[in-house]
């Protein structure tokens, strides 16, 4: 079965045509330049932030340290999952003071994302050891490790939560 060119058709033709026209624009493509610059970029780039970010370093926090990082008067807010702290500024509707998830804000919130309870009894007191969770059921540790990883992709780990008598 022998294949065959014929531009005797009109749609090989325009087809050839078209091939021809691409392959050049290809290999020559257009030199010319621009007759004005853009005025976008006249008075420098504006892309640039105002101010840069706040560093954040990785801490060691206790109950005690963490519970100032409540969000009250617009400062920073941070919750701890399992011994993980978590910088949830960015989400200050929802951790901050009037939020769904306010009362974790400055807190241990490892039994309360466990248990998809948002009750004040979820919440160990600052001046008593860290729960060791250790009553909990397997699929409610699952739940607790799905909260860590969706916090771990979404916000800022800032440090690591122990005793109060540890430091």
């Amino acid at each position: 079965m022998a294949y065959s060119f014929n531009l005797g058709t009109p749609i090989n033709t325009a087809l050839f045509a078209y091939i021809l026209y691409s392959v050049h624009r290809i290999v020559f493509p257009s030199v010319s330049r621009p007759k004005s610059i853009p005025h976008e970029f006249k008075g420098g780039y504006s892309w640039m932030p105002k101010s840069h970010p706040p560093t954040v370093l990785f801490k060691t926090y206790t109950p005690k340290t963490l519970e100032p990082f409540h969000g009250k008067d617009g400062g920073r807010i941070l919750l701890a999952i399992n011994g993980i702290v978590f910088d949830v500024t960015a989400g200050r509707n929802f951790y901050g003071p009037n939020g769904m998830y306010g009362n974790f804000a400055g807190r241990d919130a490892s039994r309360g994302m466990a248990k998809q309870s948002f009750d004040l009894e979820m919440l160990t007191p600052v001046d008593e050891p860290l729960d060791k969770l250790e009553d909990l059921k397997s699929d409610e540790i699952d739940n607790m490790k799905g909260w860590i990883e969706h916090f771990s992709n979404k916000y800022i780990v800032c440090g690591k939560l122990v005793n109060n008598d540890a430091l």
